[in-house]
């Protein structure tokens, strides 16, 4: 599985709004986020875990 770039959007309550860097939008719960995880953030999602990066 390759892993898949999103750069966050927006936050909205529980969820954070996304994009990935091949423009496809994505919304996922918080708690599924790791901590420190903020409009901006860039993430990896990969074999089904998130990393945030840098």
């Amino acid at each position: 599985m390759e892993p898949v770039f999103y750069t966050v959007q927006n936050i909205n309550g529980d969820y954070a709004y996304m994009v990935s860097d091949t423009g496809v939008n994505n919304q996922v719960a918080m708690f599924l986020l790791p901590e420190g995880t903020d409009v901006g953030s860039r993430l990896k999602w990969e074999n089904f875990e998130w990393e945030l990066l840098g």
